[in-house]
């Protein structure tokens, strides 16, 4: 299957949700229900119902692993409306790879900021006080990341790259 027209679909709502990220932190819903509707249509429109399946796999793919992520509290709901549209233009082994190394950048771009910020090693002990609390609790609870605390950055920052890197190497 040529790639070409899914990847500038893609990179078009990608490029729209980076912007808008940047400036707010969020994604509207404008960006991420268009961007699954015309990935949906538009695998329809080229290979049939077997390209609306195919659509169809990778945003629910995209959209089940970043619910969990959601419901950890370490991504916003424009994210997971995101990754279903990614899901709907590329399918879901191009998804899953944008997925990967999204979360690899976007734990190398944390790293980078708590060095800078000289935070590292007191939000580490901060999180094996939470991991030691959960283990003895027997509870997930301790391991929800408090609002204040949690470092933010725009996912967009990590999401952006993920997928040129994924295109790159496909």
């Amino acid at each position: 299957m040529n790639l070409a027209w899914e990847y500038i679909g893609c990179f078009i709502m990608l490029g729209a949700a980076f912007v808008t990220d940047i400036k707010s932190m969020k994604i509207p819903n404008w960006i991420t229900i268009s961007g699954l509707v015309t990935g949906i249509v538009a695998h329809l429109l080229q290979n049939g119902w077997s390209g609306g399946w195919f659509s169809l796999q990778g945003a629910g793919a995209g959209f089940g692993l970043m619910l969990l992520m959601y419901w950890c509290g370490a991504v916003g709901g424009g994210d997971v409306k995101l990754f279903a549209g990614i899901g709907a233009w590329t399918g879901t082994l191009l998804t899953l790879q944008i997925l990967f190394y999204s979360v690899m950048a976007a734990g190398l771009i944390g790293l980078v900021v708590l060095l800078f910020r000289r935070e590292m090693f007191s939000r580490i002990r901060a999180l094996l006080a939470r991991i030691f609390s959960a283990l003895m609790l027997r509870s997930i609870a301790p391991l929800r990341i408090a609002g204040k605390s949690q470092l933010r950055i725009p996912f967009m920052l990590a999401v952006l790259p993920g997928a040129i890197l994924t295109a790159a190497l496909y």
